[in-house]
């Protein structure tokens, strides 16, 4: 397997955008939660931001924009028929390059407001995960996750590897009828990919967001492709932790805040391996 292909993005990540600083940044897109998601497709357009893809989730349906002027991708939830959040993601998210660094020098185009059917319904609430306060350790503020200030984030690319099925056509030898048969076949293997995945901790806990690649059919649901972390240890050199994916796969978490490396490793062929990049620190590797 390859380790960290992708590698370390220049830089220390004092001004990465990736998350934190996409958001920093501003999408431009912050007045349009609330919106009904029909009428907002164009606006967003207006605004030079294409559809690049679509996931349906358990209660409320994902698509992913991607403004090429802004070098910003951006994750847009909508519920209910409502844009219900609309948060700053990682390039490869839209399929782009892992190294493009949004344009800080872009002028967002005005919004058109009001609008008949776009203006934000205003009883919406929006989502609780957002930057909010100064956060310790964040001068510049941080995210703030169900009223805990967010220590430490990650973004880590890498590879990933799981299980999966291949099927296929071949000829089969038959002992009793003699003879070659044509016929079809399933066997196991194990899929590699490339994947990126964010760990943020807090005091006493944390959570991991999950590649898509990353997640089987059978899974304890996490929180908007955010799953908890459990028996999270902070050390001056490791962090360990682990998350439940389902019954039977509780993965293991470890990572080498020296040389910034994280493995994943749960049962079977299902891991990951990759280096870290940090956000909002300047200590260690982090």
């Amino acid at each position: 397997m390859r380790f960290g292909k992708i590698g370390l993005i220049a830089g220390a990540l004092g001004s990465i955008v990736l998350a934190n600083q996409a958001a920093a940044q501003s999408t431009g897109l912050e007045d349009m939660v609330g919106a009904r998601a029909g009428q907002a497709e164009n606006e967003l357009q207006r605004r030079g931001y294409r559809n690049v893809r679509a996931e349906q989730g358990d209660d409320r349906s994902y698509t992913y924009w991607w403004s090429a002027d802004r070098r910003q991708c951006v994750t847009i939830a909508t519920m209910d028929g409502r844009y219900d959040s609309i948060q700053p993601t990682t390039p490869p998210d839209c399929r782009q390059s892992a190294s493009l660094r949004p344009n800080p020098g872009y002028q967002a185009a005005p919004a058109n407001r009001p609008r008949t059917g776009y203006e934000p319904d205003p009883g919406f609430s929006r989502p609780a995960y957002r930057p909010e306060g100064n956060a310790p350790g964040y001068p510049g503020g941080g995210p703030v996750v169900a009223g805990r200030p967010v220590d430490l984030g990650l973004v880590c690319f890498g590879d990933g590897t799981k299980s999966g099925i291949a099927s296929g056509t071949t000829w089969t030898w038959n002992r009793e009828r003699d003879r070659y048969e044509y016929g079809r076949y399933n066997q196991s293997t194990t899929e590699v990919f490339d994947a990126s995945l964010m760990v943020q901790t807090w005091d006493g806990g944390g959570r991991i967001r999950l590649p898509r690649s990353l997640i089987p059919p059978i899974n304890s649901r996490g929180d908007n492709g955010w799953w908890d972390l459990y028996d999270v240890s902070v050390g001056p050199d490791q962090i360990r932790a682990t998350y439940r994916l389902n019954g039977l796969n509780k993965p293991r978490v470890v990572i080498d805040r020296r040389s910034g490396q994280i493995t994943v490793k749960g049962t079977a062929s299902y891991g990951f391996r990759g280096s870290c990049d940090v956000i909002g620190h300047e200590t260690r590797r982090f």
